[in-house]
């Protein structure tokens, strides 16, 4: 040990382990640059013949300096061997601690600076361990002494013949009993691989879907597949055009019913349809297995449509409604006129003398051979779901019906309908008479109009005369649809009291609180219809 505490002790010297002493690794990379240097030169000065002789390590070098373990040195390399159960034992049970722990020779440095042979070393530190205190550890020698007498008795054990002791043999054949652990950056890559693809995933559907339509045409005019039939087919189908269909609808519906093959036949077909194509609500007679284009040209065709698809106006009147049922179903108008004379048999309030303004505006397929009393059933049924909608209690269908049907007539722009039924409440909480024309036109039989004369307006027989008689009339005057129905029971706000439509091209309304008001703005519209005649 050095006698001064500031300088770095010296690095351990352990005693031989065994009667050969193994090599430090600064001793064995010594030697090799030794024998390389030396082989070397016998190289270059043998002939050439014998330089597989020159190879051979000198016969003076001792044999613990010879490394065959590097294929790279001089002479025949052979795989280390196989360190064996018997090495591993006396390995493990060593105590490495007492021997890292015990006393540095204060001759190392110069122990390494004077390399020598291991058979010299082994010789002078045995012959200088009784001699020189603290140059050595006994304790070493006991530690390893297992090793030495292992190595001596079993040579096969330790090396295959070489001499080497088991830690020797572990310190020259292996850096580490523990493989270097491997990070997984393969399972980052591989996350980060995945998430990507999601993503690209999903925005690919959502596209995918948006663009569903053009994606078809494109796809069918780029890369023509066999998904059309040809010919007129066979067979019969009926096909039903329901109200809010579109050109993709339809193209599905076909699809589905056996009548194209394909939904891209019919509708990369529609995407070339000038002008595009406006679809009317109706049964069609069709075939199984049409070609896209005689499906279209069929749903075109007037002589296809079964005439059992009823269209019925938002105002229309109960008579115009039954004929149009009439020519629409085949049934007999006396058929319908008979069933619509007993409306307590379909539950209309007992103030009702008739089906007006029960009769839902609506567009209505009857199936075929449908009777006239189911006919006017169905619309019935469907009015009593729209006043359900509306909120309308059983007990006020009447009163509301006959209101929402003066404004079904009266008003004309989608945002004016809260307004006019507004001036028709107004009217009444304050006692004045609804004087509305369309009331009195349909009690003179006009319910194509809502202009009356001023004969008309004083006729007081007329009981729909809302000029002469208070209150609501005796009963509705057309057949209202969802938007009256909802502005009787959900009115805007206002103190009007008059209301003119001055232009009868766009439906402009003025309202008015005051008579003056009103006036003015009848001077409008007289003015206007001066402008414009023909229109009544």
């Amino acid at each position: 040990m050095s006698q001064n505490p500031q300088e770095k002790p010296e690095p351990p010297v352990f005693p031989a382990v065994n009667r050969q002493q193994p090599l430090t690794r600064r001793e064995a990379r010594q030697a090799r640059e030794a024998e390389e240097a030396q082989a070397a030169q016998a190289q270059q000065q043998a002939p050439a013949p014998q330089q597989a002789q020159a190879q051979q390590p000198p016969a003076d070098l001792p044999a613990s300096v010879v490394d065959t373990r590097n294929p790279q040195t001089p002479g025949p390399w052979t795989p280390p061997p196989a360190e064996t159960s018997s090495n591993r034992e006396t390995l493990d049970g060593l105590d490495f601690d007492s021997v890292v722990t015990g006393p540095v020779p204060v001759d190392a440095a110069r122990s390494e600076r004077e390399p020598v042979g291991a058979s010299a070393r082994h010789e002078a530190a045995h012959g200088a361990a009784a001699g020189d205190h603290g140059r050595f550890d006994d304790s070493a020698h006991a530690i390893f002494a297992s090793l030495a007498d292992d190595s001596a008795d079993s040579p096969d054990a330790s090396g295959g013949g070489r001499g080497d002791s088991p830690l020797a043999w572990r310190q020259q054949n292996y850096f580490s009993h523990e493989p270097p652990k491997r990070k997984r950056r393969w399972l980052k890559r591989l996350v980060i691989t995945l998430v990507v693809i999601l993503v690209l995933g999903g925005l690919a559907a959502g596209g995918f879907m948006a663009f569903q339509p053009q994606v078809a045409a494109l796809v069918a005019k780029v890369m023509p597949q066999n998904n059309d039939y040809t010919g007129n087919g066979t067979g019969s189908v009926t096909f039903t055009i329901k109200s809010g269909d579109d050109g993709s609808a339809i193209a599905t519906n076909l699809q589905k019913a056996g009548v194209t093959k394909s939904y891209t036949a019919f509708y990369s077909l529609l995407l070339h349809q000038e002008p595009q194509i406006v679809w009317q609500p109706g049964v069609f007679k069709l075939a199984k297995q049409m070609s896209a284009k005689a499906a279209l040209a069929a749903l075109q065709d007037p002589s296809s449509r079964l005439q059992n698809t009823a269209v019925i106006p938002e105002g229309t009147a109960e008579k115009d409604a039954l004929q149009t049922v009439a020519t629409a179903t085949k049934i007999p108008l006396a058929q319908l006129q008979q069933a619509a004379a007993n409306p307590a048999d379909f539950g209309l309030p007992a103030q009702a003398k008739t089906l007006e303004g029960f009769l839902f505006p609506a567009t209505y397929t009857f199936p075929p051979g449908i009777t006239a009393h189911d006919a006017i059933k169905t619309m019935v049924d469907r009015s009593f779901q729209a006043l359900d909608q509306a909120g309308v209690p059983v007990a006020d269908r009447w009163n509301d019906v006959i209101l929402a049907s003066i404004v079904q007539r009266e008003a004309g722009l989608k945002d004016d309908y809260p307004k006019v039924a507004r001036v028709f409440l107004n009217r009444l909480a304050q006692g004045w008479d609804l004087q509305s024309d369309a009331t009195v036109a349909y009690g003179t039989g006009h319910t194509d109009r809502v202009t009356t004369t001023d004969a008309e307006r004083a006729d007081a027989a007329n009981p729909y005369n809302t000029y002469v008689h208070a209150g609501l009339p005796v009963g509705p005057i057309s057949n209202p649809g969802d938007l009256a129905l909802n502005a009787v029971t959900h009115p805007a706000d206002g103190t009007w009291m008059y209301f003119v439509t001055w232009n009868l091209k766009t439906g402009e309304t003025i309202f008015s609180t005051t008579q003056a008001e009103h006036e003015a703005a009848v001077a409008k519209w007289q003015q206007w219809m001066k402008d414009n005649p023909g229109y009544e």
